[in-house]
């Protein structure tokens, strides 16, 4: 009966998006555990290069960097090419890049492969948002996006403390070796379940006009605020927990796991966010982040409340990450292909800059104070997030294209 048609249809549809973004969850959970697992094993990789644990923390700069900088470049470069041969490429090249500096064992070489892989991460960030929310009903943006980004969350949840685990067992190069091994099951799982997808056929300058126009820069000066109150207080989170709430040994790492579980939940929920109000979600969310970062400098003597504090500022932080994104390419319209890449690079010039200012806050007064900073950046994005909330889109957005732009709503 034709009745019945739709129904299937739509269910058939929808399973193949399902599909489709559980192969870009697996390619981000990847890439999330190749970033931060340098952090786990750091004393390792210091000892069997020779060098300082200082010069080994570069190896996380390096990163940073080369996703801030490299990965908009990248996607500017590739943004004609199909969607699905670009997330190939990027991820069949972030092997190669996990795996020389192991078997060479030069520190040097780690530095550079560290850069290029932190780009080829910007890269395969803007194109799995283009391509999940392609497949994606429109209604569903937001939980697509979602989807794709929980990856990372999930890493930083489970697959960094395992690969540290792995790391204390069978050295940091068998914990590389693990991951490489993860990362080929992503690249089968993207080459088998996602589509040929159109790239852009608008011009790299075009896409900029729109991309970096001041209606979407606002937004990213948002993202920016948020994560850099945030990380001037993660930063130095071990520590605030040793010498302020007085927690140490393996209980410290029962509190990060509290936190890392909820920002994996948030990561996931707050898709659902987006779809129903991403601006009111930004200003909400910026709110609770502040008061849940004035509660760990009131309550930080207290193990259990901080666990619960934690866990709060895990689930609105990361809960209001797919609105972030959601609204930089609503409000870049056109230029969406390009601007899916620039939520990153601000979200990582943020936890630098909040590591910066949390560092001079504790070496100017105290620990505890981190708190402060944090709650005072985090003050200010609440007003940039009221400020932007009336913020649209061009009128070419109204309908979404195949480079992945979402709808003005």
């Amino acid at each position: 009966m034709t009745i019945g048609r739709p129904d299937g249809e739509t269910r058939t549809r929808a399973g193949r998006a399902d599909r489709v973004l559980a192969a870009l969850f697996l390619g981000t959970f990847v890439l999330g555990t190749t970033e931060m697992l340098v952090v786990g094993v750091l004393n390792l990789i210091a000892a069997d290069l020779g060098v300082s644990v200082p010069a080994a923390g570069g190896l996380v700069t390096a990163f940073a960097l080369g996703l801030a900088v490299g990965g908009p470049l990248l996607t500017a470069l590739t943004i004609r090419l199909d969607r699905r041969v670009v997330l190939v490429c990027a991820l069949a090249l972030v092997v190669v890049g996990v795996l020389l500096p192991v078997v060479v064992g030069s520190y040097p070489l780690f530095v550079v492969a560290r850069v290029l892989t932190g780009a080829l991460t910007g890269l395969f960030i803007a194109v799995a948002f283009a391509v999940g929310t392609s497949v994606a009903e429109p209604a569903r943006t937001g939980r697509a996006i979602s989807v794709v980004f929980s990856g990372f969350a999930v890493s930083t949840a489970l697959g960094v403390p395992l690969g540290t685990l792995l790391g204390q067992v069978v050295g940091w190069r068998g914990a590389f070796f693990a991951v490489v091994a993860v990362a080929v099951v992503a690249l089968a799982a993207v080459l088998t379940l996602v589509p040929s997808v159109p790239g852009t056929r608008a011009g790299v300058a075009d896409q900029a006009r729109h991309a970096f126009a001041p209606r979407v820069l606002a937004v990213l000066t948002l993202l920016l605020l948020v994560f850099a109150a945030l990380y001037s207080v993660l930063t130095y989170v071990v520590p605030f927990l040793e010498t302020v709430t007085g927690v140490s040994g393996a209980f410290v790492s029962l509190f990060l796991l509290v936190h890392g579980a909820a920002t994996a939940v948030g990561s996931i929920g707050g898709g659902r966010f987006a779809d129903h109000d991403a601006a009111r979600t930004l200003i909400v969310a910026t709110a609770g982040m502040t008061v849940c970062l004035l509660a760990l400098r009131l309550v930080g003597g207290s193990p259990a409340v901080v666990a619960v504090v934690l866990a709060a500022l895990g689930l609105v932080a990361t809960g209001m990450v797919p609105s972030l994104q959601y609204r930089v390419v609503e409000l870049a319209g056109p230029g969406g292909t390009l601007a899916q890449s620039l939520p990153a690079s601000a979200a990582n010039i943020g936890v630098a800059l909040g590591s910066l200012a949390g560092g001079a806050t504790i070496g100017n007064l105290s620990i505890a104070a981190t708190t402060l900073t944090g709650a005072g950046i985090a003050v200010v994005a609440v007003a940039v997030a009221v400020a932007t909330r009336r913020l649209r889109g061009p009128a070419a957005a109204d309908v979404p294209g195949p480079d992945g732009a979402v709808a003005t709503r």
